[in-house]
């Protein structure tokens, strides 16, 4: 299992951090994240199906200067782990995924804007002085140590939580487990739903309805 969590905690440094250390080259978003997950953890395929199935949940989901809403490569790279390495449904692990990807959303804020404001003095001063080596390393350290804690986070989920998570599923009776797969099949629903609020309108509606169609 320490493997499995190892892996869970690469794939959150590599594409959440790898996202910010790039120029937001967008591998954060949960279809990239399950299919690094699923070559990393061996299960491409359950890897993608999760990733394009938390993409449509989080899709909607728009982050604005320090406020998140929500931080999906953690909430992905669980839902794979405990796919592969638990043998839960993958509709039940979308289901326990999607509220980790919310409570991770708070660690975010406060590494953003309280743990990494203490260092805002120290960036002043290298640049006053002109200590352009100061400054890289300084900013690739705290790049270092803040993605490492939301891959923290995935290890601990994956080593602590994996075989507990399993053990209290495999108690769950049959229909409640089907109200949880139910639910996680609805997800993506809600999530393009959330979406076309924000994006519908009469003149986009025809291209809507010809996808709908031309996927049918």
């Amino acid at each position: 299992m320490i493997g499995l969590a190892v892996m869970a905690w690469l794939t959150v440094l590599i594409c959440y951090g790898g996202n910010w250390v790039l120029g937001q080259c967008m591998i954060e978003r949960s279809l990239v994240v399950g299919l690094v997950a699923g070559l990393l953890m061996g299960d491409v395929k359950t890897g993608v199906i999760i990733g394009a199935s938390l993409e449509a949940i989080f899709m909607g989901a728009v982050n604005i200067g320090g406020a998140i809403s929500a931080e999906p490569v953690t909430a992905t790279a669980l839902a794979v782990a405990f796919t592969v390495g638990a043998g839960i449904d993958q509709g039940a692990a979308i289901t326990l995924a999607v509220p980790v990807g919310v409570v991770t959303a708070f660690l975010s804020i406060f590494m953003n804007n309280v743990f990494l404001a203490f260092f805002a003095a120290t960036f002043d001063k290298m640049a006053a002085e002109g200590n352009e080596k100061g400054l890289a390393l300084q900013h690739f350290v705290l790049w270092f140590v803040k993605y490492a804690a939301f891959g923290l986070i995935a290890f601990l989920g994956v080593y602590l939580g994996a075989e507990p998570v399993a053990a209290i599923v495999n108690q769950i009776p049959a229909n409640v487990m089907s109200g949880l797969n139910a639910v996680g099949a609805l997800l993506p629903a809600v999530g393009m739903a959330l979406l076309l609020q924000m994006l519908w309108s009469t003149e986009l509606s025809i291209y809507f309805f010809l996808g709908f169609t031309l996927y049918q």
